[in-house]
């Protein structure tokens, strides 16, 4: 049995948060990143760490002297994607370390993280993503999740390394602290929780949704492109709840057979059109002769030579009765007459 020690607070010296990015990433403490596959959390967590090895100021932050971050990701190879945005990004890469896993693959619990922390000075952690860190514990499980976030927490308390988890949103919905994968305990643990989340089809914003240690900082807009760079954009204008709401983004760009097939569906809704017409009206739309027979041809639009010339219509398909059948009592049956024109051929 333990021996019970008290401890009482007026013996306690009151000491300020201190943070790597104030408010969003206090050091010493366990921070989570989370949103959608491909909302931008590795790409912003990459960016801050490029900043912060050659000391530049995030938003609303001052500049600082250049510190050591230690990133370890299980879902992104080294080499073809994190050296080459790095390098993007302008990251002092001789201030970013990785912990080797070929022998053994990390843990949360896994006491080469204080190790690492200590031996590089680091004053950043990053762990991407969540998951696959767990030893095999389940996510859902408070038993399992608990004993794994509490040791990572004593590691970043001892060393006084900011400690971030990239972790996946789940489908649920419902509010914020209920959206990251995994037991409610992984939550908990974090002393700041940042979500990602799309404001536009290229403008990202990352929104906190859990602050502990400070008021909430404001929502921060920004965007990568790789032809131009990172980009913060500032201070926006959105909330958690509309970062999480389902967006309906840019539809993609309408295929030309489709774009053909819509222009002789509602070019030919008014009846027959010359064949010549349509052509030079199709090419002033963009769309070639070519992609323009096939869409006739998926539509099964037919080709009719009146006065001389070539007109295409859409065939008009109406339902007729078919004769009694000398079934006494049974229904009469309909069936689908399409009507050709007298004169056919190809134009």
């Amino acid at each position: 049995m333990a021996k019970l020690k008290i401890i009482t607070m007026e013996d306690v010296q009151a000491e300020p948060a201190e943070f790597l990015w104030e408010p969003y990433i206090p050091l010493g403490k366990i921070s989570i990143v989370q949103g959608d596959p491909g909302d931008g959390k590795t790409t912003l967590l990459l960016a801050i760490a490029a900043a912060v090895t050659r000391g530049l100021p995030l938003p609303g932050g001052i500049q600082t002297a250049p510190v050591r971050v230690i990133f370890r990701t299980a879902e992104d190879g080294l080499a073809d994607t994190i050296k080459l945005r790095l390098e993007q990004l302008g990251a002092d890469c001789g201030r970013i370390h990785v912990v080797d896993e070929k022998e053994k693959s990390l843990s949360l619990s896994d006491e080469r993280i204080e190790e690492a922390i200590i031996k590089m000075d680091a004053k950043l952690f990053i762990l991407d993503p969540l998951q696959a860190y767990l030893s095999g514990a389940g996510m859902h499980s408070a038993n399992g999740i608990r004993p794994l976030m509490k040791a990572l927490g004593t590691v970043a308390d001892r060393t006084g390394c900011a400690i971030v988890i990239i972790g996946h949103l789940n489908k649920k919905g419902g509010k914020a602290q209920y959206r990251g994968l995994g037991s409610i305990d992984i939550y908990a643990a974090a002393r700041s929780v940042l979500t990602v989340g799309r404001l536009t089809d290229s403008v990202r914003a990352v929104v906190q949704g859990k602050s502990n240690l400070a008021p909430p900082g404001t929502p921060q807009a920004f965007s990568f492109d790789p032809a131009t760079g990172f980009v913060w954009h500032g201070d926006c204008d959105t909330t958690l709840d509309e970062l999480l709401a389902e967006r309906k983004l840019s539809p993609k760009p309408e295929n030309q057979l489709d774009k053909a097939k819509r222009f002789l569906e509602t070019t030919l809704s008014k009846g027959a059109a010359p064949a010549t017409e349509l052509v030079e009206l199709a090419k002033e739309q963009g769309i070639s002769t070519k992609t323009l027979n096939r869409a006739k041809e998926a539509l099964g639009v037919i080709s009719v030579k009146q006065g001389g010339k070539w007109l295409w219509q859409i065939p008009i398909t109406v339902d007729y009765k078919v004769g009694q059948g000398g079934q006494d009592g049974q229904p009469t049956p309909m069936a689908a007459l399409t009507i050709l024109p007298s004169v056919g051929a190809s134009a």
